[in-house]
């Protein structure tokens, strides 16, 4: 989008002010001025609390789906496969893409309309009165101007990771949410994968005793993927990385988050983050130019390093580790490490659990699997790992969003874990443009999370 149009659509929806467009900034986000903001953030009022609220029920989940490049088609799969779910409606800037989602339905009971051909055809669908939730699988930079827009049209809103990349969005989203009272939740699928539930019940009912330390990552090598010119359109997540620090934090974070009880009970304090140097990706954008003059325009830029390593201390005395790298050739990896006063478990490279110096024997962890595998993951475990979606957990995650909304239930991941989830990224750019000086993490509850209860992820309701 031309700048001119940029400015235009952010006066459009509200956002214009609040640093998208500020200069010396990273995508608009003046990281000197983080600390000031923070403060200047956490003292003000809460408008109305989001934790644990139940939106009326509805019989039916009317939605709409924008964004149908690499995440969205899966979307229209999966829910196009879950009772109660009427898909209505299908966006993407181009209209190829809208008619083969549209032949992907043609056999089911879903008769979308479609929306494309330029960059606004969105809001025009989001506008419709007959539509419950927006699912949003765009290109980061829209996903909070679209999360916005839609709980002002009256919607839910449903947006892929991270749902925000500036401090200032993450406000944005908080601050709507609440007064709209329109549930915002970041699809965040890894919530919902088989071992990271376990592990949650495990923790809930007491197995690790006090959980003192827990670890996330996402480490996934897309160094190739992200310079192929067929992959990102505009090769858009490439230029993401132009930022130095840990620009994809969620996947691992939030499993661990609901384990800590994070904006329940507990609440992250202060951060320090340390970036390596950029080992690979200017050497591929130089390498690549001399091949192809297209890449000319990245021979020069400058790269986040290939590894970022992110401490949190909690409130309660916890402490989190986060990783990022996804420019290294190593084996994929989110961790998923719960270290409590009486219980060890990892996943990877295979999940494991201890209670001591050795690992469970494979029957005693067969066993563990038996008592403490959740009653959503008896329910429709097969189906999601027939449907798919990361082996199953995308099926669970949109189940359950549906199924929440369906009977009128909080949702397990609220506007605060969203907000929180992402801040790190513009938190960690500032840390280590600052020599890994620590920073205070916002408090997007208000200091709500001292009385916020936990939401079960049960059956019940």
């Amino acid at each position: 989008m031309k700048n001119n149009q940029r400015r235009e659509f952010l006066k459009a929806t509200g956002l214009a002010g609040l640093g998208f467009m500020g200069a010396g900034s990273v995508f608009g986000q003046d990281t000197e001025k983080l600390p000031e903001a923070i403060r200047k953030y956490n003292g003000g009022p809460q408008v109305f609390n989001m934790s644990g609220y139940a939106a009326p029920k509805l019989e039916t989940v009317r939605v709409g789906i924008v964004g149908l490049g690499m995440r969205g088609p899966g979307a229209v799969n999966r829910l196009s496969k879950i009772e109660g779910v009427e898909i209505k409606a299908l966006c993407d800037l181009m209209p190829e893409r809208v008619e083969k989602a549209k032949e992907m339905l043609k056999d089911t009971s879903h008769k979308p309309d479609g929306y494309s051909g330029n960059s606004y055809s969105w809001k025009e669908m989001f506008e419709r009165p007959d539509l419950d939730l927006i699912y949003i699988a765009t290109p980061w930079e829209w996903h909070t101007p679209m999360a916005v827009y839609a709980m002002e049209a009256g919607k839910h809103a449903a947006c892929e990771v991270p749902i925000a990349r500036t401090l200032d969005e993450t406000w944005q989203l908080v601050e709507t949410s609440e007064r709209t009272k329109k549930h915002c939740m970041q699809l965040e699928n890894c919530c919902y994968d088989f071992f990271e539930l376990m592990t949650l019940k495990m923790a809930r009912e007491g197995y690790f005793g006090e959980v003192l330390h827990v670890e996330g990552a996402y480490i996934h090598d897309l160094l190739s993927l992200n310079f192929n010119k067929e992959g990102y359109q505009g090769m858009w997540r490439l230029k993401e990385n132009y930022r130095n620090g840990n620009l994809y934090p969620t996947h691992g974070l939030g499993p661990i988050c609901q384990i800590l009880n994070i904006n329940r009970g507990d609440q992250m304090d202060y951060l320090t983050s340390v970036s390596s140097d950029d080992f690979s990706m200017a050497k591929t954008a130089q390498e690549l130019a001399e091949q192809d003059n297209f890449f000319g325009q990245f021979a020069q830029k400058k790269f986040r390093g290939n590894m970022n390593t992110t401490v949190v201390k909690t409130k309660q005395g916890k402490t989190i580790m986060i990783q990022h790298d996804v420019s290294s050739p190593r084996p994929y990896s989110r961790l998923h490490v719960v270290s409590g006063t009486e219980g060890y478990a990892q996943k990877y490279p295979t999940p494991k659990v201890a209670r001591g110096h050795g690992w469970l024997k494979d029957e005693e962890f067969k066993d563990l699997e038996t008592k403490y595998t959740p009653e959503i993951v008896q329910k429709v475990g097969e189906l999601a790992k027939e449907v798919g979606g990361h082996g199953g957990m995308d099926f669970i995650m949109d189940w359950r969003l549906i199924d929440c909304l369906r009977n009128g239930l909080p949702l397990d991941q609220d506007v605060y874990d969203a907000a929180l989830w992402s801040s790190i990224s513009p938190l960690s750019e500032w840390s280590v443009a600052n020599r890994s000086n620590s920073i205070d993490v916002p408090d997007f509850t208000r200091g709500s999370w001292k009385n916020n209860k936990p939401v079960p992820i049960t059956l019940r309701g």
